[in-house]
């Protein structure tokens, strides 16, 4: 039995997964879960070429359950053995198939500094830039009604400052966080930040430091497969026309209206 990989590319963590896999060249079954089961965002990216690829198919969205304890995605499955979280995943495929040193050094300072990033993201960038989605389509998707523009422009009030940071912190003059080459800092950072753009937000327009990092990034997993992974997200805005089921509605709109407050 097989690795398998139960991964939604709508979800950030999810693409960091499957970039970081693709290009190692880790051997997996992708098993594709809806986020919002029964929901038009459940909808499948088109079919790819072998068993790697993102394609149509039944959800295994029950499958992931049983995988996940926490119930969510992304899931690993390794014969008997499963694992949630994308950290925990991440570093358990970089130690099983022994990939490239800089993604996660060997030597201490250096391993030290990704930790250090990946333990400050989670309060900084991922709590702000996942926002943009939910308040410029997920939210008017469910609800049927635009929230204020005051609640997006909070948001990105708060995500400009953690882009500061990122910048004047972690990048600096360095061509990735922790120098010369990629790491999966690098790889969990870029992924959280295409969610804006995938809904208009250009978080890269006037940040030429910021700009010049996500070019390095994309030609060091390969621009193809890059984009390939960012494909539903960076057409996300298609989803807006499309009418949700009244009563799948009814139980989530109060749900995501909580969410940012």
């Amino acid at each position: 039995m097989g690795l398998e990989l139960y991964l939604d590319l709508l979800s950030q963590p999810c693409r960091a997964l499957y970039i970081f896999a693709r290009s190692n060249n880790i051997p997996f079954e992708f098993k594709h879960v809806e986020l919002f089961k029964d929901s038009v965002l459940g909808k499948k990216p088109a079919a790819g070429s072998g068993a790697e690829q993102p394609r149509a198919g039944p959800s295994n969205s029950e499958g992931a359950g049983k995988v996940s304890l926490l119930k969510k995605v992304p899931a690993l499955k390794d014969g008997d053995f499963t694992l949630a979280e994308c950290t925990a995943i991440l570093l358990y495929l970089s130690r099983k198939y022994n990939t490239p040193d800089h993604w996660y050094p060997s030597d201490i300072q250096k391993r030290a500094r990704v930790d250090e990033y990946l333990s400050w993201h989670h309060a900084n960038i991922r709590a702000n830039a996942p926002k943009t989605m939910w308040i410029k389509v997920l939210i008017p998707l469910f609800t049927g009604q635009p929230l204020p523009s005051e609640k997006l422009q909070e948001v990105m009030e708060g995500l400009s400052t953690s882009l500061k940071q990122f910048e004047e912190r972690f990048l600096q003059d360095k061509a990735f966080i922790i120098g010369s080459e990629i790491s999966l800092a690098d790889l969990v950072a870029i992924v959280e930040l295409m969610q804006p753009v995938g809904v208009g937000c250009d978080i890269f327009e006037d940040r030429p430091r910021l700009r010049e990092w996500r070019r390095r990034v994309e030609d060091a997993v390969g621009k193809e497969l890059f984009f390939q992974a960012h494909e539903m997200i960076l057409n996300i805005k298609e989803l807006s026309n499309i009418q949700i089921d009244p009563q799948l509605k009814e139980q989530l709109a109060p749900v995501l209206m909580k969410m940012l407050k």
